[in-house]
């Protein structure tokens, strides 16, 4: 298995990643874990997958977030992103996740009754439910904990528990091959370097 490692030497140029990217705005990136309610392989189906992309696609077309990197795995998604000023962080993720949820649901509803039911939920304000609540987000301060979790994304799909590809670069869903190439083929994207 090919390991797909950026190191700190090779990313950074004179100036820290911390300048580079966390004072943009005054939000710090975020390293972002949501996951699928009970570890469910919702973001399996590529129609899924691809609800979330043009989510956030939106949300960087209305100048609320810069996505650094991510990836789609069948059951939850990373990304590294950092807020625009202005955005409140619990109200930016709570309407992208309610927004994701309820097109997935949708789709759901027309094509996979099965997986649906297993989505059903005893709430009082919802009979399904997509995501897990209290999604995982850290704040990046340093330009090793930057790397070390954008190492981390790209070289998921690779892991031998999910084994998705052979090589990070060949799993679609995932900003590696952004990192090699430079060619955004999300339209979302941004280099952390700039």
């Amino acid at each position: 298995m090919l390991s797909h490692v950026i190191s700190s030497s090779c990313v950074s140029r004179s100036s820290s990643v911390s300048a580079l990217i966390m004072i943009r705005f005054h939000h710090h990136t975020q390293f972002i874990t949501v996951t699928n309610l009970n570890w469910l392989p919702v973001l399996q189906s590529d129609y899924h997958k691809q609800i979330l992309i043009e989510a956030l696609k939106h949300r960087v077309n209305l100048k609320q977030v810069n996505i650094y990197a991510f990836v789609i795995m069948p059951n939850h998604f990373h990304a590294l992103w950092q807020l625009h000023d202005g955005i409140d962080k619990m109200a930016f993720q709570r309407d992208l996740l309610k927004f994701t949820a309820r097109s997935i649901l949708k789709f759901m509803l027309m094509n996979d009754i099965l997986l649906l039911n297993q989505l059903k939920v005893k709430a009082a304000d919802r009979q399904n439910q997509v995501w897990e609540r209290n999604s995982l987000s850290i704040e990046i301060w340093k330009e090793k904990v930057f790397i070390q979790k954008l190492n981390y994304i790209h070289n998921n799909p690779v892991q031998p528990k999910w084994n998705l590809a052979a090589t990070p670069e060949e799993y679609k869903y995932s900003s590696a091959l952004f990192y090699q190439t430079g060619n955004d083929e999300f339209g979302f994207l941004e280099h952390y370097k700039g």
